[in-house]
């Protein structure tokens, strides 16, 4: 039987329904379409504004974080060490999705390899992982350096920062690898086309024209247990933090405490809850419109890499005061 041609036509995406997708028959796909956010597609240059916007501030503020903890020798502790593995997956995460989101928008580039898209969803969600755990090794080093801070110094030693963000980083490359792996194993017979900016893991496998219940269970799984894990040890570091916090004699010092974390609980509210809420319209917003869907899953990948570096400029005094000397030294 003749194989029937796998990639659209851009001509073709517009009109292209549901009810199309049950009556094509592709094989052996080599490529993807990807349709933006469907619904929106005359507006694709004014959405280009708000998201080109948040990567260039994201790109700028996590590189600026970067430069300043390299070049001010009293921010070399394990705090900021965390702090600029967060600015490096804030980095990868944005870079994963905005260039082609953006190349959709401006030029209608719309084809991704299907080794390519497997590629990009495999980054975005081992590097969500790995920030994942990141923000949970921060609030470890926020719990010592408060509630036993004669100890801090040498608990998270050079050494002891170095293996707990090596384990971060493997746990989210290993974890994640059976995504990619599964994905690429399932045979795809009914459409192309994901309706999203990127290859979203439940868009691309909902394509298989088989059951995929051991990606929806592994996925499952991973989520409840690894990030429901990670979720659990921030609140209990910050359960045990404020105990000590309120233990304390005056409320000066209760206010000088709490805000030594302040910017990281900031941090741990934007990262979390953009993606629980994200990820309930996933399941159970089957009334939410596509566009909205798509929006939903676009910005609580984006906007954490654009606030963290605001939050931790701005409530970091350190930081905060290198920032303004760099200004100051170039206005000079």
């Amino acid at each position: 039987m003749q194989e029937t041609p796998f990639c659209l036509s851009v001509g073709n995406i517009l009109s292209y329904t549901m009810s199309d997708s049950n009556s094509t028959d592709f094989t052996n796909p080599t490529t993807f379409i990807l349709l933006g956010i469907p619904g929106l597609e005359t507006d694709n240059v004014w959405m280009s504004i708000p998201f080109c916007t948040m990567y260039t501030i994201a790109v700028l503020g996590n590189f600026t974080i970067l430069f300043i903890v390299k070049t001010e020798p009293s921010l070399h502790g394990p705090m900021y060490y965390f702090l600029c593995m967060l600015a490096i997956t804030d980095l990868v995460l944005s870079t994963s999705i905005v260039p082609k989101m953006l190349s959709i928008f401006w030029f209608n580039s719309r084809e991704i390899n299907f080794s390519a898209c497997l590629t990009q969803m495999y980054f975005i969600l081992s590097f969500f992982l790995i920030q994942s755990g990141i923000l949970v090794a921060m609030a470890f080093d926020r719990y010592v350096a408060i509630c036993d801070p004669l100890r801090h110094s040498t608990t998270l030693t050079n050494t002891m920062v170095a293996k707990i963000s090596l384990a971060m980083v493997l746990r989210g490359i290993m974890l994640i690898l059976p995504y990619p792996f599964l994905a690429r194993r399932w045979p795809y017979c009914r459409t192309n086309i994901i309706p999203n900016t990127y290859c979203e893991h439940i868009a691309v496998v909902k394509l298989a024209c088989t059951d995929i219940s051991v990606s929806s269970y592994y996925s499952l799984s991973v989520a409840f247990f690894v990030i429901s894990l990670d979720v659990f040890f921030i609140a209990l570091s910050y359960t045990q933090i404020l105990r000590a916090i309120f233990r304390l004699p005056t409320k000066d010092a209760r206010l000088k405490t709490f805000g030594t974390c302040g910017s990281h609980l900031c941090v741990i509210l934007a990262f979390y809850i953009p993606h629980l809420f994200a990820a309930l319209t996933q399941r159970f917003g089957h009334n939410v419109p596509l566009h909205l869907r798509v929006l939903m899953a676009n910005i609580y990948l984006l906007v954490p890499p654009m606030l963290n570096p605001i939050i931790y400029g701005v409530r970091i005094q350190q930081i905060r005061d290198r920032l303004l000397q760099l200004f100051a030294h170039k206005g000079t």
